[in-house]
């Protein structure tokens, strides 16, 4: 799996298990019933405005950031976004980490869904 580095515009290896979709595949995907959507962005962040049925999870709140995926399927996919892609990239490789088989991140993030 490859994506685009946007900084050097050469592209790169991703993680096992995660993909970063462009803002029209992340709306498609997402418009099934019954997805994992999660807004790692702050609580103030995702009260000023956020994409339909996310669930707040917020990424700097490191001590609890792991334990609150106790309740998720980690064989579904999970779509992740945050402010602009960085804080859902990190968290993307998190959640690769806790044993989520598929994790797709929006590129761009919350910014580029606007």
């Amino acid at each position: 799996m490859y994506f685009t580095n946007a900084l050097f515009g050469r592209e790169s290896k991703s993680l096992e298990g995660i993909e970063i979709l462009e803002v029209a595949v992340f709306k498609e995907a997402i418009s099934a019933a019954d997805v994992q959507l999660l807004d790692v962005r702050t609580k103030l962040e995702h009260n000023a405005g956020h994409i339909e049925n996310s669930m707040n999870i917020d990424f700097f709140d490191r001590t609890n950031f792991a334990e609150n995926f106790a309740g998720f399927n980690r064989d579904q996919p999970i779509y992740v976004y945050c402010r602009s892609g960085n804080r859902s990239q990190r968290s993307a490789k998190k959640l690769a980490k806790l044993g989520f088989k598929k994790v797709y991140d929006l590129k761009g993030g919350y910014k580029a869904w606007k």
